[in-house]
């Protein structure tokens, strides 16, 4: 009896205890309807083989089976997608395919809330909060966006707690750092012109890379943020206007290579790791700036729309998230400074009242020993009469 074999086939027994077979490779994921060797198993088998073969034909294949591979698809040619800067756009691509390498098989509406508990959960265990939340990100998105394709009619993530982290992500710089780096990199190196623009617009560092003379109108910078479309104005700062005076600009973008090419967003970053390395800064990063540069603002008393009318972000609640610590120092300095002036003015208050009190008491003592008294004052108030 002839044995058949063929690769990327996973055979099990259903609740119902039947037989099934399904190709497994890659990301196709296809049943196989059948006997083994039969014309429709084979056929399905041979099909499937060649969308492996072909990512394309693998992707043209799970249209319309309401599989995560399936929505991951329409949502990577979806304007959502497509208006995404280069670099959210691989990290979201990265975290989606993540879940996909397990799940992308498995029918978008039978994701219920308890089985994201449930895996946000295992993230937590293997990778950490951060991790966990991600996931929760992730598979909010493409439900949402499932939901706009009418495969869901609801939000499984919607209501779920995020796991407490103990880093709120990026490590803001302080001053000191800012100050380390800059006597390590002095004005006229593209290390302190990367520093210059990064503190002094509050911007991420996709943007930053795509300013060039071209974007200046008078003392103002102008962009447009890849990320959320932001359309910002941003006055030039004189520290960052001498900067840029001192800098020789090679091309069209003001930060370039060695080799005169526009920086991407990925190497600009790496790039700029390394400089705070040589400056004695291994944990600080070029995305750390931006919460130094809003972190400022605050605590040189900016409304919260100020701040966002600079670093451009979508919503108040974000500024806030970034500004909260500068917030709370400055909003305590100002109580304490308050605390202080109120018991300056208990203090005076008491010390006048002093004074009366002690100028009454000579008047009166001045009254008992006034002329055709007997006794000194000294006598009088030694008498008690006082």
């Amino acid at each position: 009896m002839a044995i058949l074999r063929l690769p990327f086939i996973q055979a099990f027994k259903d609740r119902h205890g039947r037989q099934r077979y399904y190709f497994r490779r890659g990301y196709v994921r296809a049943p196989l309807k059948g006997e083994p060797g039969g014309r429709q198993f084979m056929a399905a088998y041979h099909k499937a083989l060649a969308a492996h073969a072909n990512p394309q034909l693998a992707a043209e294949a799970r249209l319309g089976e309401g599989t995560f591979d399936a929505l991951a698809l329409a949502y990577y040619r979806s304007p959502h997608f497509l208006a995404l800067e280069p670099s959210t756009q691989r990290t979201n691509r990265y975290r989606i395919d993540a879940w996909r390498e397990k799940h992308g098989g498995k029918q978008v509406s039978h994701l219920k809330r308890r089985h994201v508990v449930d895996q946000m959960a295992e993230r937590m265990e293997a990778s950490g909060a951060g991790a966990a939340n991600n996931l929760l990100r992730t598979l909010s998105m493409l439900c949402a966006f499932a939901i706009e394709l009418e495969w869901r009619a609801d939000n499984p993530c919607r209501g779920i707690k995020k796991f407490k982290s103990a880093t709120d992500g990026f490590v803001a710089w302080s001053e000191i750092d800012v100050k380390k780096f800059e006597e390590r990199w002095p004005v006229g190196s593209r290390e302190r012109l990367a520093l210059g623009l990064l503190v002094y617009t509050g911007q991420r560092r996709g943007d930053v890379v795509r300013m060039g003379p071209s974007d200046v109108t008078g003392d103002l910078i102008h962009l447009v943020q890849g990320k959320t479309g932001a359309d910002l104005m941003i006055p030039i700062h004189p520290n960052l206007k001498a900067i840029l005076d001192a800098t020789p600009i090679v091309g069209a973008t003001f930060l370039t290579t060695l080799r005169g090419a526009a920086f991407k967003s990925e190497t600009f970053g790496n790039w700029f790791r390394d400089a705070c390395d040589a400056a004695g800064l291994p944990k600080r990063s070029a995305h750390g700036l931006r919460k130094t540069a809003a972190a400022r603002l605050a605590e040189a008393g900016c409304t919260t729309k100020q701040i966002q009318a600079i670093t451009g972000h979508a919503t108040i609640r974000e500024v806030e998230r970034y500004t909260k610590s500068a917030d709370q120092q400055r909003l305590a300095r100002e109580a304490m400074a308050k605390l202080q002036e109120r018991a300056a003015e208990t203090a005076k208050v008491s010390n006048l009242s002093n004074r009366q009190l002690r100028s009454s008491k000579i008047k009166r003592l001045d009254k008992v020993s006034g002329p055709g008294r007997t006794r000194t004052c000294n006598q009088t108030v030694m008498s008690g009469r006082l």
